[in-house]
């Protein structure tokens, strides 16, 4: 007799569980514009979701711990003329967000640590160059400040958000819309889908296409594509009779797939969200009531089907969690937050482990919020991994840094010329230093405000004689 031997995997049994009620963000009213993005980021301290809005676009941002019916007047980050697309957060700095909008913008945001009182109306920085609508944002994963956008004009721009220049202009890689576009682990590549049907892998630096395949799915509907660990491609789409497939390829040798498969006859875009650390990717598809996950390894047939996580309700858009946000004392490996027509909520991807210790094997090293490189460091040709961090203690993040905003790196702190060199004591950004500049700035602002009050005095007084004097 033949026994069928069970695939060993530490993943094999990883479940998905809904938050209590009370853990849920309810009463926001989720964008209803018709775009193939999650509408919400998420990070280890806010969440952000793309709402409803009249007259322009806006989003709400809310401290992850504030969980429960959120009142009504709670305020927005509004800026944008029309619909925002897409919303990122800055993977160091875990207080900068970056929104793209239908009104050809972008605008990058400073989040307060408090509650504001009021709508925040005024972004640290917008950068113009599209001439049609930006869907898509993604930060560079290990260079400061680096920001990509692409738009419905086919361009692809990378640009510095310390000093609002563009760093990088590709606009003629693209003959038509341009569907995803990933970073690989060092930021020193792309994978791009179009709706050319053509998957392409490009190195932005120097401007150039380096590996291409038509039709990695053969069907017209969007396709995603993103970078595993390995350096292969993970991509989803549709055959030519619209069932939704996911493929595998080696960027090395285009021809064949390392694997396909076809999935359902379902008609949503399938948005993967991958983890390098477990090499474990997450399919959400728009309209869906499930999330399907499956394992990468290096054995046939390569992409393995682990479980699906099923709820009533279908999702809107999807949040996925950094991994120094996740709780490493329940074992829990990813989290996601998903969105419903007035409500988002919390899903929980878990481990089953009956120890409480922490488990190495679960939470290798992974990236923390420290940038490895500057904007011109990256410009100039040099690559570098992410700085990583163990999460064996938790994670906490670090307060909120007010960043002074100058013309030559808004969101740093120190000069951007200063040599790379290891953390000191001096490369603090609230060094003793900092701060005496900041108060002694604030001193003569105050005393110019004094002395332009006076002279305001001084006018209507002058005014005031003239006008007794006319009588």
């Amino acid at each position: 007799m033949s026994r069928r031997v069970v695939r060993q995997s530490k993943f094999r049994h990883v479940f998905g569980q809904a938050a209590k009620a009370d853990q849920a963000y309810e009463d926001i009213r989720v964008s209803k514009v018709t775009w193939d993005s999650s509408f919400c980021a998420v990070n280890p301290k806010f969440l952000a979701i793309i709402t409803e809005a009249g007259g322009g676009g806006a989003f709400i941002v809310l401290p992850l711990a504030k969980t429960g019916r959120v009142d009504k007047n709670y305020p927005l980050v509004t800026g944008h003329t029309a619909p925002v697309l897409d919303i990122d957060w800055c993977p160091h700095n875990d207080n900068v967000i970056a929104s793209a909008s239908d009104d050809t913008t972008i605008m990058v945001w400073q989040i307060p640590d408090y509650v504001p009182m009021r709508n925040i109306t005024e972004p640290i920085i917008t950068l113009e160059g599209h001439s049609k609508r930006v869907g898509i944002l993604s930060w560079h994963p290990t260079a400061r400040n680096v920001l990509l956008s692409a738009g419905g004009d086919n361009v692809i721009i990378i640009w510095n958000v310390g000093t609002g220049e563009v760093l990088l202009s590709l606009d003629d890689m693209h003959p038509d819309i341009i569907h995803s576009v990933c970073w690989n682990s060092n930021g020193s590549l792309l994978a791009t889908t179009c709706k050319d049907k053509t998957l392409r892998i490009v190195d932005p630096r120097k401007g150039q296409v380096v590996a291409e395949r038509f039709a990695a799915h053969e069907g017209m509907r969007p396709m995603r594509a993103i970078f595993t660990r390995q350096g292969h491609i993970f991509t989803t789409g549709f055959t030519r009779m619209s069932q939704r497939e996911l493929g595998l390829w080696d960027p090395n040798n285009f021809e064949e797939p390392v694997a396909l498969q076809e999935m359902d006859t379902s008609n949503g875009v399938l948005l993967p969200f991958y983890d390098p650390d477990s090499s474990i990717v997450y399919l959400c598809g728009k309209g869906d009531s499930s999330i399907r996950y499956f394992e990468i390894t290096d054995e046939p047939p390569f992409v393995h089907y682990l479980n699906t996580f099923s709820s009533k309700e279908p999702q809107r858009g999807m949040g996925f969690m950094p991994k120094r946000g996740l709780d490493v004392s329940k074992c829990e490996i990813a989290r996601f937050y998903k969105l419903h027509e007035r409500k988002c909520e919390p899903i929980i991807m878990t481990v089953p482990r009956k120890s409480d210790l922490f488990q190495d094997d679960l939470y290798p090293d992974t990236p923390g919020p420290e940038p490895a490189l500057e904007a011109d460091e990256w410009l100039s040709g040099q690559d570098a991994e992410p700085v990583l961090i163990s999460l064996r203690d938790g994670y906490v993040p670090p307060k909120h840094r007010e960043l002074r905003v100058t013309k030559r790196n808004i969101l740093d702190v120190r000069p951007p010329s200063s040599p790379r060199r290891s953390q000191s004591a001096s490369d603090a950004p609230f060094s003793q230093h900092t701060l005496e500049t900041l108060l002694e700035e604030i001193k003569a602002l105050r005393e110019q405000v004094q002395a332009q009050e006076q002279r305001i005095t001084s006018l209507e007084n002058m005014l005031c004689e003239l006008v007794d004097g006319t009588d």
